[in-house]
């Protein structure tokens, strides 16, 4: 009885495993592309900073989905609770980087963008591992 609740539960969360791992994978793009995007900002290039705005829109968008995921899919496939508050830290954060984003507070945005980013890349390497019990 209890393998057949944990079959049912795996084949119902594979939808959201999917969901999250999309979600982790362009978020990661969003903020590589702000990294992109930012060395233009350095040298005063319109363009870039009209794209670094854009992409932070992305990254508060890709990184709250990606936690509105983790967190359904901790409440249905019963995984651990730490990537969901991990992707709520991230999703965040992202809002402390655009307020961090301006000249005089730069020594805290490039450093918070590496977090980020780190957060980010934990979250999708989480998403993509084998869960204990899908070797099957």
């Amino acid at each position: 009885m209890a393998e057949r609740t944990i079959t049912a539960n795996r084949t119902r969360s594979q939808p959201m495993v999917s969901a999250l791992r999309a979600a982790a994978l362009l978020a990661v793009l969003a903020i590589l592309w702000q990294g992109a995007t930012a060395g233009g900002i350095l040298t005063n290039h319109r363009t870039s900073f009209e794209l670094h705005e854009a992409g932070a829109v992305a990254v508060h968008i890709l990184t709250g989905i990606t936690a509105l995921t983790a967190f359904a899919l901790w409440r249905t496939a019963r995984t651990g609770l730490w990537p969901a508050v991990l992707a709520a830290v991230v999703f965040a954060a992202s809002f402390v980087q655009a307020a961090l984003g301006d000249d005089e507070t730069m020594w805290a945005h490039v450093p918070g963008a590496l977090l980020l980013m780190l957060g980010s890349a934990v979250l999708l390497a989480w998403a993509w591992l084998p869960k204990p019990g899908n070797a099957r």
